[in-house]
């Protein structure tokens, strides 16, 4: 098996994932190290690395290598990336600065404390009641979206209405 990178390459154009995780070893840091320079954050360096990797993987068969490597390729991919992230970067910012101010949304100010009392439930109990009371989907329909019998949906949706029952005339709620 041939170590040097000509060797790899051939591996790697005939489909040898092994070999792609040998020249992923051999040239990663290099990468990373360019990518670093070119970015901000270093996840997002992180991700130029990825695409630049996933893309001398895709596309093996036209790469062209200089002097039998393809470091050049990959720094040169790592840097069209790079910019990518920027520009994207930039305006998602954009796009943030210009939206307007919400004002944050407490689901606690539930006065009447049924989305605590809810929240209590246990998931399955809670699904159905979510589908079925505040979404407004029929037993049928909810039994077909979490996938079980229509009478588990019927049997759940009992339980878990006793239960709030009993949770809101703790908390002294007429329900």
């Amino acid at each position: 098996m041939e170590d040097d990178d000509a060797g790899l390459w051939a591996r790697v154009r005939q489909g040898d994932e092994l070999a792609l995780a040998a020249l992923f070893d051999r040239y990663e840091g290099r990468v990373f190290r360019h990518a670093s320079r070119l970015l901000t954050h270093r996840e997002d360096a992180k991700d130029a690395v990825t695409v630049a990797f996933f893309e001398l993987w895709r596309k093996r068969a036209s790469v062209r290598l200089v002097e039998g490597s393809p470091l050049p390729w990959l720094l040169n991919t790592v840097a069209h990336c790079a910019r990518n992230l920027e520009r994207s970067g930039r305006r998602y910012r954009a796009l943030l600065d210009r939206a307007p101010v919400a004002e944050p949304v407490s689901h606690d100010q539930d006065d009447s404390g049924v989305m605590v009392a809810l929240r209590r439930l246990p998931e399955r109990e809670q699904s159905v009641v979510v589908l079925s009371v505040l979404e407004g989907y029929s037993e049928r329909e909810v039994a077909q979206a979490l996938g079980v019998p229509a009478g588990t949906v019927k049997s759940r949706l009992a339980r878990a209405k006793a239960k709030l029952r009993d949770d809101l005339a703790r908390e002294g709620v007429q329900a």
